[in-house]
């Protein structure tokens, strides 16, 4: 079960940042952060952070 939690929260932040992202670019109206520059930013670093942590969860994974 060696890196799970670590796939999970990165999966996690890569799907609520492309959400964000969405958001803030206008592409989905309803909402308070639709069509604010911030979460356009703060999104896109979000999926950068949950890439980074689904890469370091499959490497634990493949570590002996």
């Amino acid at each position: 079960m060696r890196g799970w939690l670590t796939l999970t929260l990165g999966l996690l932040a890569v799907v609520v940042g492309a959400v964000w992202t969405v958001q803030g670019l206008g592409y989905v109206d309803g909402s308070l952060m639709s069509d604010e520059r911030l979460w356009a930013v703060v999104g896109p670093l979000l999926v950068l952070a949950g890439l980074v942590l689904l890469w370091r969860g499959l490497r634990a994974r493949r570590l002996p």
